[in-house]
């Protein structure tokens, strides 16, 4: 597991304290806000809340880096999906039997250019 989500209500703040309480370094804002941070093996988004959104705060998703995605498409059931869009990380998205979401990345959870 190597990418943790939450949704935040004020991902500056957010990434604030764990940049200067746990040493993690930012690497990545989005332009709707969103800061993403790492302590170099785990990557932590902060996710900016919508308010014309319908996904409460808190807890959204996991990843797994994974060295290969293909072997995972035909024996995960539902099938991952494709993330489409301008999404510079996780390939896929797939859910676990309890419907917890999680991603499924070969090429990791920087930003492309990001080592």
């Amino acid at each position: 597991m190597r990418h943790i989500a939450f949704v935040v209500q004020d991902p500056k703040k957010m990434a604030d304290f764990y940049t200067s309480r746990f040493g993690m370094e930012l690497f990545h804002t989005d332009p709707d806000g969103s800061h993403f941070v790492t302590d170099g093996y785990v990557n932590l988004a902060l996710i900016q809340q919508r308010l014309d959104g319908d996904v409460p705060a808190g807890f959204n998703h996991f990843g797994f880096h994974v060295e290969s995605v293909e072997p995972y498409l035909d024996t995960l059931q539902p099938r991952p999906a494709l993330r489409g869009g301008d999404r510079p990380f996780a390939e896929y998205r797939a859910i676990d039997p309890e419907g917890n979401w999680f991603d499924l990345s070969a090429h990791g959870f920087l930003p492309p250019g990001v080592a």
